[in-house]
């Protein structure tokens, strides 16, 4: 059984700043963590979508907070999906009306393994003899490359003429960023929920990847773990299924708290971040794997601008995925199969400033389905006498 400790939280959480959503008796609040206390935002803005656009969301805790009690690891351990007490508060995924976004291989591992999906026709019996095929034509060099520079541009027309250019590698090093909707805004889950892998999928995994929280003006604010679940198999069949590949029911967990930048915390923290994969299947199953942030292809501010600006507005802010630095390959079963999700997989994707953030793999008509939308958030704002915006 899934159980969570204060080990999921940030390694200096006292000395963060912090935004978080629980779920109490009365609905879901925007709950701030200023040093180590706890403040309510609800009263003053009703969501962490308004308090966030304030021009200083630090600040704002201090001047507009209300002082709570909170054990923040009695909640952390109420979260856990099994075994909660619905009398207690649990943490939610820490937005609220934010859109939530993600990048697409923005790294050369995953870019790599997306050319891989690709070519295999979603096949992943295939997957272990074309990805030694990419890595002797391509090879690991592409790392070196800024994408959209004159040297992207080289490798792209030599590619082309061996007949191996592929839409991933547009994306990957060619000038526009791929950046896809991964669900509805109130549709994530947050730390201890299950995550939900659609049945009909035979080569599934999960995506860790840092996700930045950027306001309506665009600004970054902080950054938090997030788990982009994808279905392998239905976007290597054709990436025009990449809606049904991404946007599932629980298929986005966000947590487990969002950290804002602050003096201690900064966008260069997340640059030098690495992310940890561990994933327990009943099966005895176990897989751990390191990535770095830095080697992204291009720098966070890049795909923030090519996400939102003149062209492209979001009011409400947003939350970005940066990419995952890995897709799991080790074998799971016949050699050459390699990964994939079974029912009952623990998956922690953690990172020592951001904490870990843990769930449950089940089947997306085994999770808990998504009721509570926009419209049931602003009428129990409602009916609290609290703002709605």
């Amino acid at each position: 059984m899934m159980r969570l400790d204060s080990t999921a939280l940030p390694q200096d959480w006292p000395d963060g700043a912090y935004a978080a959503r629980i779920m109490g008796a009365e609905g879901p609040s925007a709950i701030a963590l200023l040093n180590g206390a706890a403040f309510d935002m609800t009263p003053a803005f009703g969501t962490v979508s308004a308090w966030l656009n304030e021009a200083e969301p630090v600040a704002a805790i201090r001047n507009r907070g209300v002082p709570v009690p909170l054990d923040l690891p009695a909640v952390l351990a109420n979260s856990a999906h099994a075994g909660r007490d619905a009398a207690k508060p649990w943490l939610l995924a820490p937005i609220d009306l934010q859109a939530v976004k993600a990048c697409g291989v923005t790294y050369v591992r995953s870019m790599l393994e997306r050319v891989i999906e690709e070519r295999c026709r979603g096949d992943a019996s295939q997957a272990e003899a074309v990805r030694a095929e990419v890595r002797q034509i391509i090879g690991d060099d592409l790392a070196t490359l800024r994408p959209g520079s004159p040297e992207a541009r080289a490798v792209k027309a030599a590619l082309m003429e061996k007949g191996w250019w592929s839409q991933y590698l547009e994306v990957g090093i060619g000038p526009d960023a791929e950046i896809f909707t991964k669900c509805q805004p109130l549709a994530s889950v947050g730390i201890g929920a299950k995550v939900g892998v659609h049945p009909t999928s035979e080569w599934s995994n999960p995506e860790p990847e840092v996700v930045l929280a950027v306001n309506a003006r665009g600004a970054i604010l902080g950054a938090m773990l997030g788990n982009d679940v994808n279905l392998r198999d239905v976007e290597g069949r054709s990436a025009l299924l990449l809606g049904r590949a991404k946007d599932n029911n629980a298929a986005c967990a966000l947590g487990p708290l969002l950290r804002l930048f602050d003096g201690g915390f900064t966008l260069e923290d997340v640059r030098r971040a690495e992310i940890a994969l561990t994933i327990e299947g009943r099966d005895g199953f176990r897989l751990e794997e390191t990535g770095a942030v830095g080697s992204i292809s291009r720098d966070p501010t890049e795909v923030v601008d090519q996400l939102i600006g003149p062209h492209h507005q979001y009011p409400d802010g947003a939350v970005l995925f940066l990419g995952t630095p890995f897709s799991p390959s080790k074998d799971r079963g016949a050699a050459g199969q390699g990964f994939t999700h079974h029912p009952g997989d623990v998956v922690r994707i953690a990172s020592p400033r951001l904490g870990a953030l843990v769930n449950e793999v089940d089947r997306t008509d085994a999770c808990p389905p998504w009721t509570f939308g926009t419209g049931a958030l602003m009428a129990n704002l409602a009916r609290r006498g609290l703002p709605r915006a």
